[in-house]
């Protein structure tokens, strides 16, 4: 009998990716029905709904400590995903992804006192810095940038937190219980952006479809791959998420690519890629324990 193999997680990530950001690339044209809000809200909610029915995980017997940590995972997801889509509603999708990408590497570099791990930073902020600066061009806002930090902030909180839950719970579990958390949190956005247009056939068409392109399945590759991956190779691989998303950003919403924005992406993808191959392995840090 042949033996099946396990895929990669390095592939599980590169698909994630790709589902991501085409996903956040169709849930930019469903703003005008609904705003950011009422998309995050179905996207998380329409996402926990199927995730429960499949996998019905019991929230009994379970200790604090675990607990917490899922808690605080739904309020990560929950949070990253609400300050994401509003600063998608104020920046191109390459010009937020590109800024956010910040998140894993600053993981990637916490605690480190290394020159090199500094320069790494350095190239980083000034793509940051570039995009800020030439913001009249791609269309940047104060407000879009604050919200895609926070974003960022985030996104790395839920690396370090997708490690301990994944750790905690069998196979979906956590993801699940963490998605309805996270739709709870973002309950009052969906609302108030959303109102009578949530229940419209259009509307929750388009919202299953982002559920399934930017929560099901890139949140479920992302969950099992880093089981076996530490963070530092997750910010690696999550390198490639700039390029990913301008490519999105110009198949589905006809966005351009500037020279600016090219350059902004190569020093931030050069500093993640920098920052993983030269860092030291460090165990992960047990937040909630």
């Amino acid at each position: 009998m042949a033996v099946v193999r396990p895929v990669p997680p390095q592939l599980l990530l590169l698909g994630s990716i790709s589902s991501v950001q085409f996903g956040a690339a169709f849930a930019t044209q469903l703003f005008s029905r609904t705003g950011p809000g009422g998309v995050v809200f179905l996207r998380l909610g329409l996402s926990a709904v199927i995730l429960l029915a499949v996998a019905r995980p019991r929230w009994r017997g379970r200790s604090r400590a675990d607990l917490r940590a899922v808690i605080a995972f739904g309020f990560v997801l929950g949070g990253m995903n609400w300050s994401f889509y509003e600063a998608l509603d104020r920046l191109p999708l390459g010009v937020a992804v590109t800024i956010e990408l910040l998140g894993p590497l600053t993981v990637a570099v916490a605690g480190s006192r290394r020159p090199l791990d500094l320069l790494w930073v350095a190239l980083a902020a000034g793509g940051v810095v570039l995009l800020a600066l030439r913001g009249d061009v791609h269309g940047v806002t104060a407000l879009g940038l604050v919200f895609v930090l926070i974003a960022a902030t985030c996104w790395g909180l839920y690396i370090l937190l997708s490690k301990r839950v994944g750790a905690a719970f069998a196979q979906l579990d956590g993801l699940a219980l963490a998605l309805g958390v996270g739709t709870v949190l973002v309950l009052p956005a969906g609302v108030i952006d959303g109102g009578s247009a949530l229940g419209t056939p259009v509307v929750l068409g388009g919202g299953l479809l982002v559920a399934l392109l930017s929560s099901l399945i890139p949140y479920s590759l992302e969950i099992v791959a880093l089981r076996r991956l530490a963070p530092s190779v997750f910010g690696l691989l999550m390198s490639v998420e700039p390029a990913a998303a301008a490519i999105a950003g110009v198949v589905v919403l006809g966005q351009p690519v500037t020279v600016v924005l090219v350059v902004a992406m190569v020093l931030v993808i050069t500093a993640s890629v920098g920052t993983t191959i030269t860092s030291r392995p460090r165990s992960v840090p047990a937040l909630l324990d």
